[in-house]
């Protein structure tokens, strides 16, 4: 797994909660459960400051690190996809953004897109994006970030034919494929959810394994904020397996829920401790 990959997934599912900042020595040893080394999570964390998404600050001789204001956007916007167990009703609107961005500014064009995909927008047509949910200010949040009011148009509108609405979801969405996903996640995971309960009930599983496992189980089913778009309920097959999936994920997340926690509030009361002790020692320092 992708350390800073996992990065991000624990400072969503936990370091968010609690301040949104973390000690880089607390971070090292919850990443160390899952075989990535100091180097490797430094390097991680440097390619993640200079992205924008965390800060670092000094206190003594350690670094802490919190989240940036883009960086609590995305956890926010991130969160309430994976923790929603149903899909949303639909408005029957639809939010249309076209645009027509030089190429000699190809690299704005190339990163608007991996945004819209992210977001869940799906293409009808070459530069034409569109999607059913209620996405206007994550839309002119896009346009503000990378300066192309110039080069956009956004709509929002209502599908008059000749076709149904399903019809058009099918041009922008292989819905099939996901299904497939959705159901691989279920096979694999309602197995691992059984097995872990008993052995939380027996008290086999350690504090450290059910965070193991927990981070793992949202890593894995955060990776379907980037292929599934979302839908509203109207707009989604009869057989559609996310529901099932939402509610697996949801449920094997509860059991683990409570001693991950315990074992990560450990780790984290270390660094804020020590974090703590450096800021005394700094106004020890001032005050003399």
């Amino acid at each position: 797994m992708n350390t800073r990959s996992m990065i991000f997934t624990i400072y969503g599912d936990y370091i968010r909660h609690y301040g949104g900042e973390i000690w880089i020595g607390s971070l090292i040893r919850l990443l160390r459960e899952f075989g990535h080394n100091d180097q490797a999570v430094r390097a991680a964390v440097s390619r993640m400051s200079k992205q924008g998404w965390i800060r670092a600050e000094k206190r003594g001789n350690k670094s802490y690190y919190s989240l940036t204001e883009r960086g609590v956007k995305r956890m926010e916007e991130a969160a309430r996809r994976i923790y929603k167990t149903r899909p949303e009703h639909w408005d029957g609107k639809w939010r249309i953004l076209i645009y027509t961005i030089p190429e000699d500014k190809r690299h704005l064009r190339d990163e608007l897109r991996k945004e819209l995909v992210w977001s869940g927008f799906g293409t009808i047509s070459n530069s034409c994006w569109i999607s059913p949910n209620n996405l206007e200010q994550q839309v002119y949040d896009l346009i503000d970030k990378y300066h192309i009011h110039p080069y956009v148009d956004f709509f929002l509108a209502e599908y008059d034919g000749p076709h149904m609405n399903k019809q058009l979801v099918e041009k922008c969405w292989n819905l099939e494929e996901i299904n497939q996903k959705y159901e691989q996640f279920i096979v694999t995971y309602s197995q691992k959810y059984v097995i872990d309960k008993h052995k939380i009930e027996r008290g086999e599983m350690s504090d450290a394994e059910c965070f193991v496992e927990r981070t793992k189980l949202v890593h894995e089913y955060r990776k379907f904020l980037f292929i599934d778009p979302g839908l509203p309920e109207e707009l989604l097959p009869d057989e559609w397996m996310g529901s099932h999936a939402a509610a697996l994920f949801n449920d094997y997340y509860q059991q683990l829920a409570a001693p991950a926690s315990r074992f990560f509030e450990a780790v984290f009361r270390e660094g804020a401790e020590l974090g703590k002790k450096g800021e005394q020692e700094k106004e020890k320092v001032s005050f003399e």
